[in-house]
């Protein structure tokens, strides 16, 4: 733009002008649209609260909290505000950001503080915003939002003291802050894609200055006004200016079409990466499966089988029918058969030992006719099954407490590593308290007061219930006297001599999309492994069922207990010839070993998980993907994506927009070198052709470089953009991740076609010049018209004709790396005519090339604009040399993709792939 003001050519610095602002406004809109929807999309994976509103539980988000709400606080929540504890069980809270301590605080509702200047960190009745719940539940009393909080506290000071960049002196940090503005406008700041492009686009910038320098050194350094504009010509010819606004665009589509599809990105990288997975870790609990438990069978000892059949409307315990030992049951049996009196103290072990509330949602006119909206449920899954169960009988925990005369008085939550929970209650009447406990039949087994031989007619029927993908829970209880009740503190205590009450078997039915699913991620190559913590059987059945497991493949280190795979060492897991492809009853500690071992394979991995102990894995893997449902706030922000449906298909579906989004920017990118690479080719041979002053005629004028560029390329690269996914995308191996986005393939078919092009509008000027022309090139055609530019004029029209139409065929021709024109997609579109489906279904694209086509007319012809702006004229006989040279493009553009599929060159003809144990893919 300079060069053009200052050789006084107004009309080229002007459009330049134009063309930068343009540039400058296209990318603020698009970075702007593009924050606005990350910002939007950010708000659903953004902590939530469980709040008590209208006497109702309502889940809202943190922002929209006032002072006097009271919030519930479980396990795994990011306190969303200071709060005043009014009730707490077990409650442990990090405060390390506030207080630096690394061990979790102890806290107690109870506890009443005098003095006002007591520390943070010995406030055990208050709970402050950030700060993550590790251990316990809670209700609190929002205190303080905002910029009152205690983080809003150190957030203003920090606003008020300014941004301080640390160095030795003020010099120092002036330039280190003019750095990172300097790397920002560069586009070194973003994903490792944008800013691989970025440094592209600098390289093509220092190239351009060469190649400037080339123009100035063949004209012997005489930079008069000829010589430079035809420097500007080269310079302006070899950079992409549409590149990063048209891969802002199709990042922001991406975006978008992967919230469409339940996935929200967090990490923008992670956009980028999540084609490239080979090995997907997947948890089976709400993902492979619906999450919706249902007990299914209990087993009592000594009185046998009852079974749940037919269940629809899950949470209502009316609904299903009831056998007993395959013989139907009547739930008022409970209280007339004294057999059944059997089942009593596991319906209230069940019922109390339990956090989940199950409740109608309306009242209803009729009473006795429930519908599935009916009721509602908060809690664990698992739990809410249980108590659904106790509810059956007309003995759920409101009952229970109502007219049992019970309170809770000891509770030791749920623990990972243990595997069970249990709870305490004092029968205020018998003066006895009675420990409730259930979990795992590993974790309770050894903690109950039986003989080997009970021991041993148990073990059938855990196998049993267990081989029908069966989650197994044990249920216990015992009591103790009053005077016991201190002791219970004492977990080991009271989790020790209880009495089996029974075995209660769940069942989440698979999701009837996870079959599917599963198919696509092994015909893609991918690899699917279950992390689950289920028993080994319930675990394979599933498994079985869902189609990570192949019985006839199967082998014994197919499926394996966590605690067998955490036993081996980090050599003797890289020995195996296959990793497990199950893994039950899984720690958050075998989750991150697992996703080790893929690292030492090679594989890149995605790791799912929900709960606070998930978060390492999901941060050391490669994706992490976080479960927006039931994943605590802790989780979500560990991982680089959420589900918003907690649904393992969602997964697949982010790996096949992944793929797709990939191949859409190696399709614009191909597009915008090759328009780059062709003029260049064309710019750099035709400074031999000189006119009668010893000056080069330049083919293409720099504002005709620059319609191609900004006007033409740019539509048909941003079409490219928002292609559709091919028919092919999810039966190819995973892309290296290594290689990145500038693969062999794209760097020698760019070249090529680059050329063909180039040398096409090489040979399609000097037929103009010097065929009808007679050679003559006239004098001082490059900076106006006179009556000696009448044949350049016309050879120029030619060569920005040819070059228009190639660039629009191109971008059809590059849809398929390696396909046809013709054949472009046979499986969605097979048939002779499938040339015109295939090139119809992307509208965008196709009424930008239909708009290319058309306005290139009015641009060589309308008067005035063609010969003083784009210094070109109108043509006649041209548009043969024009269509000859689009016929001859096509037919060495398609004799290329030829020899590409006959011998198999990156097409991948006649080659098959296969999952490598390692974790690789074999082609």
């Amino acid at each position: 733009m300079a060069l053009s003001y200052g050789t006084l050519d107004f009309i080229e610095g002007a459009v330049i002008s134009a063309v930068i602002l343009l540039n400058i406004v296209l990318g603020f809109v698009q970075d702007f649209r593009a924050e606005k929807t990350m910002k939007s999309l950010l708000s659903l994976a953004a902590p939530s609260s469980h709040v008590l509103r209208n006497g109702k539980i309502e889940s809202i988000k943190a922002e929209n909290l006032v002072v006097g709400d009271i919030v519930k606080l479980t396990t795994g929540i990011i306190v969303p505000a200071d709060l005043r504890l009014v009730e707490s069980a077990n409650l442990e809270v990090d405060e390390a950001l506030l207080t630096g301590e690394s061990v979790p605080a102890a806290k107690d509702a109870t506890t009443i503080l005098s003095g006002e200047d007591i520390p943070i960190g010995d406030r055990v009745n208050m709970v402050y915003s950030a700060t993550t719940v590790t251990r316990g539940r809670a209700s609190g009393i929002v205190a303080a939002t905002g910029m009152q909080t205690e983080v809003g506290k150190i957030a203003a000071h920090l606003k008020d003291s300014g941004d301080t960049t640390t160095g030795s002196n003020w010099f120092t940090s002036f330039f280190k802050k003019v750095g990172r503005g300097f790397k920002s406008v560069l586009g070194l700041v973003g994903t490792p894609m944008q800013v691989k492009l970025s440094k592209f686009a600098i390289l093509l910038f220092g190239l351009a200055v060469l190649l400037a320098i080339i123009v100035f050194s063949a004209n012997e350094w005489r930079l008069h006004n000829e010589v430079v504009l035809y420097g500007i010509c080269v310079a302006v010819a070899v950079i992409p200016e549409s590149l990063i606004a048209v891969m802002t665009i199709t990042i922001a589509v991406g975006v978008k079409a992967m919230a469409l599809g339940n996935v929200v990105i967090r990490r923008m990288a992670a956009l980028e990466a999540i084609g490239g997975v080979t090995n997907i870790c997947s948890d089976k609990t709400g993902t492979l499966t619906q999450g919706k438990m249902v007990a299914h069978k209990v087993w009592i000892p000594h009185v046998g089988m009852l079974s749940v059949q037919g269940a629809t409307h899950i949470l209502d315990p009316a609904d299903g029918q009831l056998a007993m030992d395959d013989e139907p049951f009547d739930r008022l049996d409970l209280a007339s058969q004294p057999k059944c009196q059997a089942f009593k103290p596991l319906l209230d072990a069940v019922a109390l030992c339990n956090f989940a509330q199950v409740f109608r949602a309306k009242n209803t006119i009729d009473e006795k006719v429930s519908t599935p909206g009916d009721w509602t449920a908060i809690g664990d899954p698992t739990e809410i099954a249980l108590q659904v169960l106790a509810m059956r009988f007309s003995r759920g925990k409101e009952t229970l407490l109502n007219q049992g005369h019970l309170s809770a008085v000891v509770e030791h939550q749920f623990d990972s590593s243990l595997k069970r929970m249990s709870m305490a209650y004092k029968h205020e009447t018998k003066g006895e308290v009675i420990v409730f406990a259930k979990g795992a039949s590993e974790a309770i087994l050894p903690i109950l007061n039986i003989s080997d031989k009970e021991r041993n007619e148990i073990e059938p029927v855990l196998e049993k219930l267990a081989s029908e993908g069966l989650r197994v829970l044990c249920i216990a209880t015992k009591s103790v006297s009053e005077k016991q009740e201190h002791a219970l503190s004492d977990r080991a205590f009271m989790e020790s001599g209880l009495k089996l009450e029974g075995l209660v078997g769940l069942y989440d039915p698979p999701r009837t999309e996870t079959l599917d699913a599963v198919k696509k991620c092994h015909g893609a190559g991918i690899m699917v492994h279950m992390l689950t913590g289920d028993h080994l059987s319930t675990a394979t059945a599933i498994a079985q069922k869902v189609g990570i497991l192949d019985i006839s493949t199967q082998t014994s280190q197919s499926v394996m207990r966590a605690q067998d795979f955490d036993a081996l060492t980090d050599e003797q897991i890289d020995s195996l010839p296959n990793l497990p492809v199950v893994l039950a009853r899984c720690s958050p500690s075998t989750k991150v070993r697992m996703v080790d071992a893929l690292k030492r394979r090679g594989a890149f991995s995605v790791m799912t998980g929900d709960g606070v102990n998930d978060a390492p894995a999901l941060k050391r893997a490669d994706v992490g993907i976080a479960m927006g449902i039931n994943g605590t706030d802790v989780a979500k922000d560990a991982a680089d994506m959420v589900l918003t449906d907690d649904n393992f298909a969602s997964i697949v579906r982010a790996v096949e927009e992944g793929r797709r989004l990939f191949d859409n920017i190696q399709k614009f990118l191909m597009h915008l070198l090759i328009s780059n690479i062709s003029q260049v080719i064309l710019l750099l041979i035709a400074l031999a052709f000189k006119d009668n002053t010893g000056n080069s005629v330049f083919p293409l004028s720099p504002l005709e470089i620059l319609w191609v560029n900004m006007v033409t390329s740019s539509f048909l690269a941003l079409g490219l953009g928002m292609e559709e996914a091919q028919a092919d995308i999810m039966v190819r191996p995973p892309r290296d991740l290594r290689v990145g986005v500038f693969t062999w393939e794209l760097i020698c078919d760019k070249m090529l076609y680059g050329t063909f092009a180039g040398v096409l509008c090489l040979v399609s000027f000097i037929v103009v010049v010097f065929g009808a022309g007679n050679g003559n090139l006239g004098e001082d055609c490059n900076e106006a018209f006179n009556e000696t530019c009448n044949v350049v004029f016309r050879a120029r029209a030619t060569v920005f004709a040819v070059l228009s139409f190639l660039l629009l065929v191109t971008a059809w021709e590059v849809k398929h790396f390696s396909r046809s024109l013709f054949n472009l997609d046979p499986v969605r579109f097979p048939g002779r005519l499938s040339i015109f489906k295939a090139l119809t279904y992307n509208r965008f694209l196709l009424w930008a090339v239909v708009a290319g086509f058309v306005i290139t007319f009015p641009v060589i012809y309308i008067p005035v604009i063609n010969t003083v702006v784009f210094k070109h004229q109108g043509i006649g006989w041209e548009w043969g040399v024009v269509f000859g040279s689009l016929v001859c493009y096509i037919a060495l553009v398609e004799a290329w993709k030829s020899i590409k599929r006959r011998f198999g060159i990156w097409s991948g003809k006649g080659q098959t792939f296969s999952i490598d144990p390692r974790g690789s893919t074999t082609v």
